[in-house]
C-alpha cells in the first residue's frame, strides 16, 4: 500500500505541490509546510541516532525526510484520501516563511479560509439528512455590543432537560466559520446523542470586516456562555461543556480560564478540547513538546504556526497571557477548572501541547484526562468523518458520555 501511494505521489504532482495542496485538509489549523529552524547538524545527528538504535524513531526523528502520506503510523484510508483530494483540489499556496510580515501573514490567512469554503459543495453534497435534528439561529449581544450569531442544534420532540454542548470551531482563531458544512455537520451528529449543541460565531481575522485579533474572538465564546448558563431553563439543559477543535480548542480551554479568573466558573461545567493550540509560537518551542520535533513538517510548520500566531497576536503582546495561549498558565490560573479531557493526534504537530497541559491541570488538582488517538494526523472527525467511521463514532460518543458524566454546577 505504502509502495502504490508513493508511486501515485510521485506521478501525480512534485513535492511542494502536495505539501501545499494539504493545509486545505486540516480545516484550519496549520498548513502543511516545508520549513522551520531545524539545523543541518540536528537531522545528521538524527541520522547518527539512527543508525545505532535497533529500533526506528517515529516520524522527522527517525527520517528527516519522510512525507505525510508515506509515514507508516499513518491510517492508509487518511492517506489515500489526502491523495485523492489533491487531485480534485488543486491548490497554490503561497510562500510561506518565517519571515513574512504582517501584511504577508494576512495574505496567507485569508488564502487558508478559501481553501476551507472551497470544499464546503462536496461536504455539504455528502451530508446526511439529519431529520431527528431541530436547527435554528438567533443573535445575541456581546459586551462590546457586537452582535454574535449562534447556531443552535438539538432533537426534534425532546421535552427532556439535556446536556448542553457549546461549540467553538477550529481555524487557528484568524478563520474559517461556524457556518461551514463541516461545522454544521459536526453539530448535528452531536445533537443526534441527545445533546443540546450551540455553535459560536465568533470575530475572526478572515471571517468578519477589519481586524480581530485577540481578545475579540474570546469574548464572543465567553459572552455566548455567559448567555446560554443565563438561560439554562428556558432552553431546557443540564451541564455545559466547552468543546473546540484546533483553534477552537484553544478558544474553549481560554474561556475556562478566562471564567476562572472573571468569577463565573460555575457557568461551566466541562471542557473538551480536541487537538488545541495551547502553544504560542514566538520563537522556539519548549523542549518538553517531543511532537513539534517528531511531526514538523508532516502536519504543520514552525512558519505556519507563527503565521497564525502573528495574526490573533499582532503586536507580540500576550506571549505569557493564558487567555491567548493557555500553555503559558500559571497553577494559579487553573486551579479550580472544572473537569478536562484533551483528545489529541498521534501524527499531530501540536500533539504534545494538550498532553503536557493535561499533566499540569492534574497538578492543579483538576480532572484531566489527555488520550491520543492513533495512526491520525488533525481532527479526521471533522475534515473527513466518512473515511474513519469508527473513530468519528467513537469521538461523537465520548463527547456525549462526558457531558453527560460531569456534575452541574448549578
Amino acid at each position: 500500500m505504502k509502495t502504490y501511494l508513493k508511486e501515485k505521489l510521485i506521478r501525480s504532482l512534485e513535492r511542494r505541490e502536495f505539501i501545499a495542496y494539504l493545509s486545505k485538509l486540516s480545516l484550519g489549523t496549520v498548513a502543511i509546510l516545508k520549513g522551520g529552524l531545524v539545523s543541518s547538524s540536528e537531522l545528521q545527528k538524527s541520522k547518527n541516532i539512527r543508525q545505532e538504535l535497533d529500533f526506528t524513531l517515529p516520524g522527522k526523528l527517525g527520517n528527516p525526510d519522510l512525507m505525510l502520506p508515506m509515514d507508516p503510523r499513518l491510517d492508509h484510508r487518511i492517506a489515500e484520501w489526502l491523495m485523492n483530494m489533491n487531485q480534485r483540489y488543486p491548490a497554490q499556496m503561497p510562500n510561506v516563511t518565517m519571515e513574512m510580515d504582517y501584511d504577508q501573514v494576512l495574505e496567507f490567512i485569508d488564502f487558508m479560509h478559501g481553501m476551507v469554503a472551497s470544499t464546503d459543495k462536496e461536504l455539504f453534497a455528502s451530508m446526511p439528512a439529519f431529520e431527528s435534528v431541530n436547527s435554528h439561529e438567533r443573535s445575541i449581544k456581546g459586551d462590546e455590543g457586537q452582535k454574535i450569531k449562534l447556531f443552535i442544534d438539538e432533537p426534534k420532540d425532546s421535552e427532556r432537560v439535556l446536556p448542553c454542548i457549546v461549540h467553538m470551531h477550529g481555524g487557528g482563531m484568524t478563520f474559517d466559520t461556524a457556518a461551514s458544512a463541516a461545522n454544521i455537520r459536526w453539530r448535528k451528529s452531536l445533537a443526534e446523542h441527545d445533546l443540546k449543541v450551540v455553535g459560536v460565531e465568533f470575530r475572526n481575522e478572515a471571517a468578519f470586516p477589519g481586524h480581530h485579533p485577540f481578545p475579540a474572538g474570546l469574548n464572543d465564546c465567553a459572552a455566548a456562555v455567559r448567555w446560554v448558563h443565563k438561560n439554562r431553563k428556558r432552553l431546557g439543559i443540564s451541564s455545559i461543556v466547552l468543546i473546540g477543535e484546533s483553534g477552537g480548542g484553544n478558544l474553549a480551554v481560554a474561556t475556562g480560564i478566562k471564567a476562572n479568573k472573571d468569577g463565573w466558573i460555575n457557568n461551566i461545567d466541562g471542557v473538551y478540547a480536541m487537538a488545541p493550540m495551547l502553544f504560542g509560537f514566538y520563537g522556539r518551542p519548549p523542549p518538553e513538546l517531543m511532537s513539534w520535533r517528531e511531526n514538523l513538517d508532516l502536519m504543520g510548520s514552525y512558519a505556519a504556526v507563527r503565521a497564525f500566531r502573528m495574526a490573533y497576536d499582532p503586536s507580540a503582546l500576550h506571549e505569557r497571557n493564558p487567555l491567548a495561549y493557555p500553555f503559558s498558565a500559571k497553577t494559579e490560573d487553573l486551579r479550580g477548572l472544572p473537569p478536562h479531557i484533551l483528545h489529541n493526534y498521534e501524527l499531530d504537530l501540536i500533539r504534545d501541547e494538550g498532553v503536557v497541559f493535561a499533566q499540569r491541570l492534574r497538578s492543579a488538582g483538576v480532572e484531566a484526562t489527555s488520550k491520543i488517538i492513533n495512526g491520525a494526523h488533525h481532527v479526521p472527525e471533522l475534515a473527513m468523518p466518512d473515511v474513519i467511521p469508527e473513530l468519528t463514532r467513537d469521538t461523537l460518543a465520548s463527547i456525549a458520555a462526558f457531558a453527560r458524566g460531569v456534575q452541574s454546577q448549578n
